[in-house]
């Protein structure tokens, strides 16, 4: 199967107002992030997360937004520009095989990425040495691009790597879990 990453050129497409009356972010971050915490937002794109996370977080947080590609960091930073949560959120350029940051979070959020990852596995190890012990990983993916069958496998994945499940919440055209560290 081959796996692609979210275009910048469809980044305007990535936060229009249907997706946020669908998929809003304030109401699907609400049990994971609090105010204080670190967050890796990972393929953040351009922020449709990793900016209401920075709110939420408040000025003792941080969002750590980390993608694939520059544009779309480009447009992040664009975006937050001039604004209270600037100083709250650190854009951070991935590399396609390593995270590479090294700074322990307390939540990771996978938003529609683990399935564009060639490597689930050693994604999903990276991710859990970068969780403080008690962090959460709030992965989502697509239930028109990851079938049932391909996004157990994934949790599978995840609990061999030592990760303990812990909800599936309902996210609109979903399938989603969180896990503790």
């Amino acid at each position: 199967m081959q796996r692609k990453v979210c275009a910048v050129e469809k980044a305007s497409h990535l936060g229009g107002r249907i997706r946020r009356w669908l998929q809003n972010p304030e109401k699907i971050l609400t049990e994971c992030v609090k105010e204080g915490m670190t967050v890796l937002d990972l393929g953040s794109g351009p922020g449709f997360f990793a900016v209401q996370a920075a709110k939420m977080v408040g000025r003792s947080g941080k969002v750590i937004a980390t993608d694939l590609q520059e544009g779309m960091l480009e447009i992040l930073k664009e975006k937050i520009e001039g604004k209270k949560i600037e100083d709250r959120i650190v854009l951070h350029k991935c590399e396609k095989d390593r995270i590479g940051i090294v700074e322990k979070v307390d939540c990771a959020l996978a938003f529609y990425v683990v399935h564009e990852v060639p490597d689930e596995e050693s994604l999903l190890k990276e991710l859990r040495s970068i969780l403080r012990p008690d962090g959460t990983l709030y992965m989502i993916e697509p239930k028109l691009h990851v079938s049932r069958k391909a996004f157990e496998e994934t949790v599978r994945k995840a609990e061999k790597i030592g990760f303990k499940p812990l909800e599936r919440p309902r996210v609109f055209l979903s399938r989603a879990m969180v896990f503790r560290r």
